[in-house]
């Protein structure tokens, strides 16, 4: 077995997850090549002391790998996506932080979820991603133009709203006079579109939520379309650019430019373990929430 291995160092919970991972992989002959950042500051923390080979980018997965193992939180598998991108390479979040719907193992059982991805006793969840292009050239957009959670558009350096003038395959929607609007995917829906008033959709959905931000006109209510759709958005405003964030990755952009809005030719494999699921997550973290109230 071959695995590429990517992660965020939190102190005081990183190290002891790190260790058993490592562990597990040596004594079972896996092969294992790192991230060469995450190396180095393993390196450095004395983490890890043997000698791996490293990847530095997406060009360097291919299908001789059988998994990547993100280690960290929900951030830290939507950064993994952009390594694995359209290679097809499953990912499994072992999570180290908070609570998250993506990082889905937990320290505690590291040992025996491995054993099963070992055996080979796990499912695949097929995540959608959103692509996005620009009328006005943009380098950061055309360097890494999808994101797996969602793709938002806000106003930058005013406290004034902005304008955006949405069309559905080509037929005028609305025009959101807002802070911004997101556009999620289903594995989105749990994110900032949820804290936005937005619906949870299960990842299976083929669907896509727009969620206005802030709206001034009060009826504007979040939107459940078809991922078919072809989103198409024109955003004007005082100032002479706003940002476009997809995902953690944020970008301005000329006012008045147009955006287009599309799902990616291909999907992100996410590693799904009996016994950690989406569902499970979520009542996990819908009890979490009314214990912390009660």
């Amino acid at each position: 077995m071959k695995v590429a291995i990517y992660g965020q160092y939190y102190q005081n919970s990183t190290e002891p997850i790190i260790n058993d991972i490592f562990v597990f992989f040596n004594k079972n002959n896996v092969e294992m090549i790192i991230e060469s950042h995450f190396l180095m500051m393993l390196n450095e923390r004395k983490i890890v002391e043997n000698k791996y080979k490293t990847f530095t980018s997406h060009t360097e997965l291919d299908s001789s790998f059988d998994m990547l193992i993100s280690i960290g939180g929900d951030g830290t598998i939507l950064r993994a996506a952009t390594l694995v991108q359209d290679s097809g390479v499953p990912i499994l979040g072992i999570n180290a932080g908070r609570l998250g719907f993506l990082a889905t193992v937990q320290k505690e059982n590291i040992a025996t979820f491995l054993q099963l991805v070992l055996d080979k006793k796990y499912t695949i969840s097929k995540r959608t991603l959103l692509s996005l292009s620009s009328s006005s050239p943009n380098k950061s957009i055309e360097e890494m133009n999808f994101a797996m959670n969602e793709i938002t558009v806000s106003r930058k350096d005013t406290t004034s709203m902005i304008t955006i003038d949405t069309y559905l395959n080509g037929e005028y929607l609305n025009s959101y006079w807002a802070d911004g609007l997101i556009i999620s995917t289903p594995t989105g829906s749990t994110g900032y579109s949820l804290s936005c008033g937005g619906p949870i959709l299960t990842p299976d959905v083929k669907s896509l939520v727009i969620t206005p931000l802030a709206p001034h006109n009060l009826n504007a209510r979040p939107l459940v379309v078809p991922d078919e759709t072809e989103i198409r958005l024109k955003v004007t405003g005082r100032e002479a650019n706003y940002l476009v964030s997809l995902d953690s990755r944020v970008t301005s952009v000329k006012n008045e430019s147009i955006l287009t809005l599309k799902k990616t030719p291909f999907e992100i494999n996410m590693v799904e373990i009996q016994g950690e699921t989406f569902l499970k997550t979520l009542r996990n973290k819908l009890l979490w929430g009314e214990d912390k109230r009660n």
